[in-house]
């Protein structure tokens, strides 16, 4: 694992992964998470994409600082490690979290992009009460308390029988990542909201959502891919983790939306 360190002194962990003259494809996570949620989509990414994961801050192996965190920092991250990296355009693909830092670089750094992937993602997720409780949990015990609040979110119950393995592995993570850190990005969260301006994305989009997601329900995916100029929804038979639940067809459809002959705004 290797890292860059922001302009505000964080140390951001990152890794490449596939072939060093590929296209990049950077992937950012969601919250609860670190950079190994993508890997059911390596073996077939790594074929075609030089790709390249990363830690959110306060989140895996990258730092957590103390105090509330903005999108516009979860932004700034991605372009300090591009810049750092010495990459001047890629394609983007994230979940969650990681669709929302998706969503603020197609409005503040479009010339940084070439293709973007919004998974399980919305433009606001509101009332800011519910975040403020979320936070004071985990700023008095921890986690644990939202372990099992959070399999019920991420994954089908069927899933969770079938897959328990791959369910296990989702929430060892979830429970050793920074509890000020998870608390941080509540905070961005909470304060987004990117509805007045997702209509000025003009990146080829493509828009993933879970037909059994109850965090960023169907609606949400619907009412983004709505507002985006041109952009391409798709739909999986997955809740909120569709990559981890879906991933050949999550995998297929990024792979169909990034190739070279794609029209503009889906496969």
């Amino acid at each position: 694992m290797a890292e860059v360190v922001t302009g505000d002194g964080c140390r951001l962990a990152y890794r490449f992964d596939g072939p060093e003259a590929a296209p990049v494809l950077l992937l950012s996570n969601s919250l609860g998470t670190d950079l190994s949620m993508w890997e059911p989509q390596m073996a077939a990414w790594t074929e075609r994409f030089r790709v390249l994961r990363y830690d959110q801050r306060g989140h895996g192996a990258s730092d957590a600082p103390v105090g509330a965190y903005s999108l516009d920092r979860l932004g700034r991250d991605v372009l300090e490690l591009m810049d750092g990296l010495d990459l001047d355009a890629v394609d983007v693909c994230g979940l969650s979290l990681g669709g929302m830092v998706g969503q603020w670089l197609g409005v503040r750094a479009p010339d940084r992009l070439k293709r973007l992937v919004l998974a399980n993602t919305s433009a606001f997720m509101g009332p800011a009460s519910g975040w403020d409780v979320r936070i004071a949990i985990v700023h008095d015990q921890g986690l644990e308390p939202l372990a099992q609040a959070s399999v019920e979110r991420w994954f089908t119950p069927e899933f969770v029988v079938e897959e328990a393995e791959a369910v296990a592995s989702i929430v060892s993570t979830f429970e050793q990542t920074s509890a000020v850190g998870y608390a941080g990005c509540c905070a961005a969260i909470r304060d987004m909201d990117l509805r007045p301006v997702s209509g000025l994305i003009t990146t080829p989009t493509l828009v993933i959502g879970g037909l059994r997601d109850p965090s960023t329900p169907a609606p949400h995916s619907q009412d983004l891919a709505a507002a985006i100029p041109h952009a391409r929804l798709e739909m999986l038979e997955a809740a909120h983790l569709s990559n981890v639940e879906q991933p050949t067809r999550f995998a297929d459809l990024v792979i169909g939306h990034l190739r070279d002959d794609a029209p503009a705004g889906g496969a």
